[in-house]
């Protein structure tokens, strides 16, 4: 796929929902923020990445130096959106004129990549659109099906598989995903990580131990995953759904 176009694209739609809703209207994804907390938070995300990228930060030091260059944030939703669209441009520019093997900090241990930060921010751009639509009562949008497939990749294999330090996991349950559309499946083993709900894609090839199901559009999947919604049909013993359940509601 073109991140480049994805994260443009998105962010652009992102932007122009959020140019004509009520700064003060609530953000039901998020439930801590507002409007303008959402475009607040995209417009950070870009400029700290940007920022990264740049000035090629491979230390928590280099972390702590973009955080302290950061802008204060702009009064007037015109600042605002002027201030994104400028870190949008920065982060693409980077993107662009990086490989994506080259070494970069990222919070994510096993990959300390310009290309980890090229997918995830395809997917938080994406997601953080349909933040922005849910927020001004809009139908979401469309996701293509290679987006959304690649949201699903990303939460099985990133943000719910991430362990705190010196935890180890124990699996409870082994739940099968299928995109009724386009025929795609994930086998996920969902447990637990000292505390946490974890779950982390199966190591088996075939399923066989699928406990429970979750089946639905690759897009419905996609948006279950990462609590935007979605229609999905959740079928399986008990036990296991409500595994699964613990690690989906917590959130990303």
């Amino acid at each position: 796929m073109n991140r480049l176009a994805i994260i443009d694209a998105e962010a652009r739609r992102f932007a122009e929902v959020l140019s004509h809703t009520p700064a003060d209207a609530p953000c039901p994804t998020c439930p801590d923020w507002t409007a303008s907390d959402l475009l607040w938070h995209l417009t950070e995300v870009h400029l700290f990445w940007a920022a990264v990228l740049f000035r090629n930060v491979t230390s928590e030091d280099g972390v702590a130096a973009v955080e302290r260059s950061k802008p204060a944030r702009p009064e007037s939703l015109a600042d605002l959106l002027a201030l994104r669209e400028g870190a949008t441009n920065a982060l693409l520019a980077e993107l662009r004129r990086l490989d994506d093997a080259e070494t970069r900090w990222s919070w994510w241990p096993p990959e300390q990549t310009v290309g980890f930060t090229r997918r995830m921010q395809t997917y938080e751009a994406t997601m953080h659109r349909v933040d922005a639509e849910i927020a001004a009562g809009l139908p979401i949008s469309a996701l293509a099906a290679d987006v959304a497939a690649g949201a699903v990749d990303h939460a099985v294999d990133v943000m719910w598989a991430w362990r705190p330090a010196g935890s180890s996991y124990r699996r409870a349950a082994v739940v099968e995903f299928v995109a009724t559309d386009t025929g795609q499946r994930w086998q996920v083993d969902v447990g637990a990580a000292g505390d946490w709900p974890r779950a982390v894609r199966s190591q088996d090839h075939q399923v066989v131990l699928a406990s429970a199901t979750v089946r639905g559009t690759v897009a419905d999947l996609a948006l279950w995953a990462w609590n935007r919604g979605g229609s999905v049909e959740i079928t399986g013993e008990p036990a296991s759904v409500s595994a699964l359940d613990a690690v989906v509601s917590r959130g990303m």
